[in-house]
């Protein structure tokens, strides 16, 4: 396809997809999320990651997943070194949620990340994209647990991230502009300590396919997918802690995933997609955080 400024021209945009073809996206490096060894050293334990990433072939990891990312044309926009943060900023879509409206600014189930709201704020503003609204305590809502279904649907799941007082807010700021939001109320798995969103058990890739992991899914949100048209890429067992569900799409049925889960990459190959891999040990698997959670897209195009 052709330029940005020709693809300007021609095609709509949208905030309110996960599977258009990606027109802008915002990133954060290792070098300004882990920031050096010392700090990868001092926070990975209190900050719940399976090991501790090693900082150097986190940035390889990195150098490589963000030129797949650049391939695919979109503008990359990289949030800046904030001391205020920790090493899980690099998963900086939990932070945020894009709108057609304007960005709603999370507030984090996990107290260490309390300060990454905030933080993207800043940079949001200073790039002149319109806030629409906050979420404010007792309520808490994260970007991992939201993913719009079709234009006018956005799915949220219920999780030990996002509560039931974070879900009426999302509801009270998108529901008078025309939104549907719909509850999937997510099982407890591993318990509040754990990383687990409604974007661990679902990855929409195309208007009617999603790459889910059905033995975590709440069935009547799997029942809902399926009356609305959607086929299933079916992630298995073996591939569930390597992050097979945690897809990006670039562009319908075209997306990044981790590499070594192999069977879910068939899966997609067999659906029509093409897919693109990224050594993803350090900067993904070991912080429960995928393609998905390493990016905040901003705009897709229709």
């Amino acid at each position: 396809m052709g330029s940005n400024e020709k693809k300007d021209n021609v095609l709509k945009t949208t905030c309110h997809s996960e599977y258009g073809s990606l027109k802008s996206v915002f990133i954060k490096k290792p070098e300004t999320a882990f920031v050096n060894e010392l700090q990868v050293s001092n926070q990975w334990r209190e900050l719940n990651f399976l090991d501790k990433p090693d900082f150097q072939k986190s940035i390889g990891e990195y150098v490589e997943f963000e030129k797949i990312l650049s391939r695919s044309g979109a503008h990359i926009s990289y949030l800046p070194l904030n001391s205020d943060v920790t090493m899980d900023s690099i998963y900086c879509r939990d932070a945020s949620i894009a709108t057609d409206f304007g960005m709603i600014i999370c507030n984090m189930g996990k107290a260490q990340r309390k300060n990454e709201p905030q933080a993207e704020r800043i940079v949001f503003e200073h790039n002149k994209i319109k806030i629409l609204g906050e979420i404010k305590p007792p309520g808490t809502l994260e970007g991992g647990d939201v993913a719009w279904i079709d234009s006018k649907t956005l799915a949220v799941g219920h999780t030990y991230r996002t509560n039931q007082s974070g879900i009426t807010q999302l509801k009270n700021l998108l529901e008078p502009l025309g939104i549907d939001v719909l509850i999937a109320s997510m099982p407890h798995y591993k318990g509040s300590a754990d990383v687990f969103h409604l974007m661990s058990v679902l990855s929409p890739v195309d208007k009617d396919l999603a790459v889910v992991y059905s033995p975590l899914m709440p069935i009547s949100f799997r029942n809902t997918l399926l009356e609305r048209g959607f086929s299933l890429v079916e992630v298995p067992d073996s591939e569930w802690d390597s992050m097979g569900c945690n897809v990006l799409a670039i562009a319908p049925r075209e997306v990044i995933m981790v590499k070594g889960n192999p069977v879910t990459k068939q899966r997609l190959l067999e659906a029509g997609c093409i897919v693109h891999e990224y050594e993803g040990h350090e900067i993904s698997v070991k912080g429960g955080g995928g393609p998905t959670c390493l990016t905040r897209p901003i705009e897709r195009y229709l």
